[in-house]
């Protein structure tokens, strides 16, 4: 008999989802702010509506009818490097113990700061050093630009940086450092 009565009590929070859902449409941004804090346990930062609409959605649905299996979350740890950059970011963090506090605002201005403080010489420090030679497969076709004292030389011609070949290359506005796949603190820069 308990059995039926916790399957009735499942069956009648399946039916109740929908309707949970619907609600949801007519909220002002306070009420989801205040439904977030009921089903996560935590206080959100966002008042982005659609944002906050289907993070509730998504938390909805996983508690009235599971989140992933086991086999599943085993098979994602499985596939690693083949994830998408912002799943395994989300993997990370889950798996991290209690991290620090975050430092003062004050601290990451100073920080972006030092890293974009141009070196000694003048040159941006996020650049490889000169001779390096940065590639970059782009629709089939490999591209290689070479640093140097005054700039970036690409297929015989003096750039003045990285964002302006990759803008060449492609023909719309990129990051040259992400085209180029240069992270702070890594290269894969070839000595040549």
């Amino acid at each position: 008999m308990a059995k039926n009565g916790i399957a009735r009590a499942a069956r009648k929070e399946l039916a109740d989802v929908p309707r949970q859902l619907a609600a949801l449409a007519s909220m002002s941004v306070p009420d989801l702010a205040e439904k977030y804090l009921e089903v996560y346990g935590e206080p959100t930062r966002s008042r982005n509506r659609d944002y906050l609409k289907k993070r509730l959605s998504f938390r909805i649905q996983e508690l009235a009818e599971g989140s992933l299996s086991t086999r599943a979350v085993t098979r994602i740890a499985e596939l690693g490097d083949k994830l998408p950059e912002r799943w395994r970011m989300r993997q990370v963090e889950e798996t991290k113990p209690s991290a620090p506090p975050p430092p003062a605002a004050t601290d990451l201005r100073s920080a972006a700061a030092d890293a974009r403080a141009p070196a000694a010489d003048g040159r941006d420090a996020r650049l490889p050093p000169p001779g390096a030679v940065l590639t970059r497969a782009f629709k089939g076709t490999q591209h290689r630009v070479t640093v140097r004292e005054d700039g970036i030389e690409y297929e015989g011609q003096l750039h003045r940086s990285l964002s302006s070949v990759a803008k060449l290359i492609t023909g719309t506005a990129w990051n040259g450092f992400s085209f180029f796949g240069l992270k702070a603190g890594s290269s894969k820069a070839v000595k040549s």
